[in-house]
């Protein structure tokens, strides 16, 4: 099948004819409405007015609710604080609607970078909006059960004149539950392009239950459920221990600077990270955040200083440690970093979350607290020809 030659009537067909290869996982996902009827999509070109961002800013939270692959890195409040930061080349916005309700269905939000030097030098490149360093979880933004009909939406628009030159699309950051790496791949290959479906890290997490004790004995072995209460009853045996989340009677600029001093303490690597650039992201990114709620800045003090800090959100019943740091050269006798994990993890429990997730990176402390992998997967389609 030459994909340069496929039409309207041969995308849907060829989405038709994968649906059992594609391992369709509950009635739902088929049921929803049948594939061959095309969504109505608009499409938000860098020349759009308003941009994509604006136009779809009162629907695009809610068609999040109610997508399989929930993550804060998909709100509106994240999206759009990353692309005036983080952003580069053109931004391209696809929004897929029901034909005849216009109800919102699929979100595609993505941007062009054209290189011009290194490995790809002369191509061009469709990236996630978020993709990459800094947004753990990405993924197209899908009502869940019609996830197949907006990846052949898009497979259609990527065929069309409508769509601007491009040489790769990269979906990058793909959580387990996605089904992009799953579904998607097959929709693909079968429309003519070429497909690399890989893992590219790990996300340990644990669930949290309603009581801390029970989280100790149930999901930590012997050994650390010993190391981590003798580390916090010395830390609060031997300083004056405080822990606090920042609210609304904090200066937010001045807690998050209080939060990047403790974090380019703690490596190297993290201060080399921690560039002017990415100062003023952390700042805006934690003010949105902190606008729409989701922020969880937490403190420990030993004797009225700052030893430690935990930037986290709290969003759809899970609290995710986004960054952290600690003086190592101040009260590294009282193991701050651990102490002050303690104090989340109860924190986070008495706040109603069910799931404690470290995020990107197979880091072995995250292992000693109960953690177990889940996948974080990515998929790059190439064009051929």
């Amino acid at each position: 099948m030459n994909p340069q030659n496929l039409g309207a009537d041969d995308l849907v067909e060829a989405c038709k004819s994968t649906e059992a290869a594609v391992g369709v996982r509950n009635d739902r996902f088929t049921s929803a409405r049948p594939v061959q009827q095309p969504l109505r999509r608009i499409v938000y070109g860098p020349q759009a007015s308003p941009n994509g961002f604006t136009a779809l800013a009162g629907e695009w939270n809610r068609l999040l609710q109610q997508s399989r692959a929930k993550s804060i890195f998909l709100t509106y409040e994240w999206q759009t604080t990353w692309w005036r930061h983080q952003g580069e080349g053109e931004l391209w916005i696809i929004a897929l609607r029901h034909p005849q309700t216009e109800q919102l269905v699929g979100i595609v939000p993505l941007y062009r970078v054209s290189h011009s030097s290194g490995e790809l030098a002369g191509k061009h490149k469709f990236n996630l909006v978020g993709c990459i360093e800094v947004s753990d979880y990405l993924d197209v933004i899908m009502a869940e059960g019609w996830e197949e009909s907006v990846y052949c939406s898009l497979i259609e628009w990527l065929h069309s004149a409508d769509a601007p030159a491009w040489d790769l699309l990269d979906l990058c950051n793909l959580p387990q539950a996605s089904l992009t790496y799953q579904s998607a791949p097959p929709l693909f290959q079968q429309a003519g392009f070429a497909v690399d479906v890989f893992q590219e890290d790990v996300a340990p997490h644990f669930p949290l239950p309603f009581h801390y004790e029970h989280y100790l004995e149930e999901q930590v072995d012997k050994k650390q459920r010993h190391e981590i209460r003798r580390k916090q009853r010395r830390a609060e045996r031997e300083a004056a221990v405080g822990f606090y989340v920042v609210n609304q009677t904090h200066n937010l600029e001045a807690e998050v600077n209080d939060f990047i001093t403790l974090q380019q303490a703690s490596r190297e690597d993290k201060a080399a990270f921690m560039t002017p650039e990415m100062r003023r992201f952390f700042l805006a990114s934690a003010r949105a955040m902190f606008d729409a709620g989701y922020l969880r800045l937490c403190f420990l003090t030993l004797n009225g200083e700052k030893a430690a800090t935990i930037m986290a959100f709290a969003y759809d019943r899970k609290f995710l440690l986004y960054n952290s740091g600690y003086d190592p050269d101040a009260h590294a006798q009282l193991s701050p970093g651990w102490v002050l994990l303690a104090y989340a993890i109860q924190y986070a429990i008495a706040s109603g979350c069910r799931v404690f997730d470290f995020m990107q990176g197979n880091e072995e402390y995250k292992y000693r607290f109960g953690s177990h992998d889940d996948k974080v997967m990515r998929v790059i389609v190439k064009r051929k020809g």
